[in-house]
């Protein structure tokens, strides 16, 4: 049974790193966070795709048991989007992007998908999340991302859906732009303000940071000797994190501190290939195997200070 969802996009990418190139692989959020969520759970996507779009990227996701009920098929051009990373891979160019049928997208849910537990609304336009918002019956847990254009073209409607989630997901210079405010716990304070009970700090290569009424928690990125791509890096961390979430059942503050772990396990493989070459092939126990990486690359024996006093 799918009590797992992700609405955002499918597309067709072309990268380009220092390194190598790709034409046309498979992108977008949903692929990316549907192929690390599957790791946990069953999990479908709500998304549309053009008649452009190669039925051996469906197979691929079928064949990882992706649910595709909620996948709609217009004619006309997939959603396309073409990158150029610099040699630290920190800076990109975007050379191209065509909207194609995602310009349209309206994400209708089938009924299973109402009745799901837990949600995530990908970087999408925040009229369409609030649409999905209002779609769902009863969830447990929304996470929502957002991103630095819907700050600026449409804020009062990307406040109305912050304030229905309550997860969000922004990264540092977003949160600071979003709040107006130098401090990021402030910023997130500021977001909370609208009714989430946390917020997640997106830092890249530096990790991500959680601020939330039960306390504040730091996950480092793993330290790679090769990185090849960070696209779909963020995608795949939230497929990890509610992928955790929606198998344990876990929301405490505990639980969401390890589902934080597990997506940072998942992103760390993500950014080993180019598009989504690794995350198609990793396997759970090698997510297992990383997450206790990261434990012991955080681990440290807690040790008195001596106050000097004779």
């Amino acid at each position: 049974m799918i009590d797992l969802i992700a609405v955002g996009s499918l597309g067709l990418d072309t990268l380009e790193t220092p390194f190598e190139r790709v034409e046309r692989v498979l992108g977008g959020s949903a692929a990316y966070f549907a192929l690390a969520a599957k790791l946990y759970s069953d999990v479908g996507i709500v998304a549309v795709v053009g008649d452009d779009f190669p039925e051996a990227h469906v197979d691929l996701l079928e064949r990882k048991g992706v649910d595709l009920s909620g996948l709609q098929r217009q004619s006309g051009e997939t959603f396309f989007w073409s990158g150029r990373y610099h040699y630290d891979l920190n800076t990109r160019d975007t050379l191209e992007t065509h909207l194609g049928v995602f310009a349209q997208f309206q994400p209708t849910l089938p009924e299973a998908y109402r009745r799901v537990s837990y949600v995530f609304l990908a970087n999408i336009l925040p009229t369409l999340q609030i649409a999905v918002q209002e779609q769902v019956a009863d969830p447990r847990l929304v996470v929502l991302d957002s991103m630095n254009l819907w700050i600026e073209t449409q804020k009062p409607e990307l406040t109305r859906a912050m304030g229905r989630a309550d997860i969000v997901t922004i990264n540092d210079e977003e949160a600071r732009q979003y709040a107006g405010a130098h401090s990021l716990r402030a910023a997130a304070r500021a977001i909370m303000d609208l009714g989430p009970s946390a917020v997640i700090v997106k830092k890249g290569e530096h990790g991500a940071i959680l601020v939330s009424d039960q306390g504040l928690f730091g996950a480092p990125a793993l330290l790679l000797e090769d990185v090849r791509d960070p696209t779909g890096a963020g995608d795949s961390f939230a497929g990890g994190f509610l992928g955790y979430l929606a198998e344990t059942g876990d929301t405490s503050f505990a639980g969401i501190k390890r589902a934080m772990v597990h997506g940072t396990a998942c992103a760390s493989f993500t950014v080993e290939a180019l598009g989504v070459k690794r995350l198609a092939t990793v396997t759970r126990d090698e997510v297992e195997a990383r997450y206790r990486q990261f434990f012991e690359f955080t681990s440290f024996d807690a040790v008195a200070v001596s106050t000097g006093a004779s």
